[in-house]
C-alpha cells in the first residue's frame, strides 16, 4: 500500500549537532510537550552516535527515529561507513539520501543517490528523497529541469511498488541554512511539478498518495504558510530542529494547516 499523505509529515535532520547527552535532553524535550502526535508524523534524524540512545527514547511514543544517510552496500570494506542492517538492527525506520550537503561536500550524485535509495527499500527503511536546485539554477530558470532530471535518474530501475515507500522533499540550495525561504508560491510550484512527473512515471494513484516534503530555512512562523499550500506534505526541519520549543510549534503549525485546508 502507498504511504499515506493524510497527515503532516514533520522531519527534524540535526545534522552533525547534538552529543548524546544533548540528545536525550532535546528528545525529553519534544517529547514533554506532550503533543497530539496523532495529528501528525514526527521524526527525528539524529547524528549516528546517538541512534540508539534516541531511539530507546522513542520506544512506546509515536516519534520515529531515522538516519541521515547509509552506504549502498549491506557490508564490506568500507572504512567510516554504516549500512542499511545495521540501521535496522538498532530499530531505525527512516533513512536521507540524497542531501544536498551530501551532494555538495561528498560528491553525492544522482546515480550514487539511486543506489542508496535502493539499498534503503531493501532493509523496509522509509527513505526520505532530497532534490532541489542551486541558486544559479534558479536563476537561470532551470529549476523544473534540474528537479525532473534528478527525479528520473534517482528513481532509476524502481517500480510504483517501490516509489510508493519513497519519501520526497524539495529543498532549494539556495535556501539552506541561508534564512532564506521559498515563497508558498514558489514552493507550490516545484511540488505540483514533482507530483506530476511521479504521475507520468508511475501513474495517478502514486503521485496521490505521495509524501513531499518542503526543507529550506523551515521556521514556526513561515512553516504555517507554507503546509497550507495544496502539495507540500509536511518539512524537512534544519537549524529549527535542534529546539524542542521551535521543533514542536513547527508541528503545531503543521498540525493547523493541515486542519484548513482539508
Amino acid at each position: 500500500m502507498p504511504l499515506s499523505n493524510k497527515i503532516p509529515l514533520i522531519a527534524g535532520n540535526w545534522k552533525m549537532f547534538m552529543t548524546i547527552p544533548e540528545a536525550i535532553d532535546l528528545v525529553n524535550g519534544i517529547l514533554s510537550e506532550h503533543l497530539n502526535l496523532q495529528g501528525s508524523e514526527v521524526v527525528v534524524l539524529p547524528p549516528f552516535t546517538a541512534l540508539r540512545d534516541v531511539i530507546k527514547l522513542a520506544a512506546d511514543t509515536p516519534l520515529q527515529v531515522g538516519a541521515q544517510n547509509l552506504h549502498p552496500e549491506d557490508k564490506g570494506a568500507f572504512t567510516g561507513e554504516v549500512s542499511g542492517p545495521m540501521l535496522r538492527d538498532i530499530g531505525c525506520t527512516y533513512v536521507v539520501v540524497g542531501h544536498s550537503e551530501r551532494r555538495q561536500l561528498f560528491g553525492d550524485t544522482n546515480a550514487g543517490v539511486n543506489r542508496k535509495l535502493q539499498a534503503a527499500l531493501s532493509q523496509s527503511l522509509l527513505p526520505i528523497l532530497c532534490i532541489g536546485e542551486t541558486k544559479d539554477e534558479r536563476e537561470g530558470n532551470r529549476t523544473l529541469e534540474v528537479i525532473q532530471k534528478q527525479l528520473e535518474e534517482c528513481l532509476a530501475g524502481l517500480d510504483s511498488s517501490k516509489v510508493n515507500r519513497v519519501i520526497f522533499a524539495y529543498e532549494p540550495i539556495w535556501a539552506i541554512g541561508t534564512g532564506l525561504t521559498a515563497s508558498p508560491e514558489q514552493a507550490q510550484e516545484v511540488h505540483a511539478f514533482i507530483r506530476r512527473i511521479i504521475a507520468e512515471n508511475y501513474g495517478n494513484t502514486t503521485a496521490a498518495c505521495a509524501i513531499i516534503l518542503y526543507g529550506g530555512s523551515v521556521k514556526p512562523d513561515n512553516s504555517f504558510s507554507l503546509l497550507k499550500e495544496k502539495d507540500i506534505n509536511g518539512a524537512l526541519v534544519g537549524g529549527a530542529a535542534l529546539k524542542p520549543d521551535s521543533f514542536v510549534e513547527i508541528i503545531k503549525e503543521a498540525i493547523k494547516a493541515y486542519k484548513e485546508k482539508q
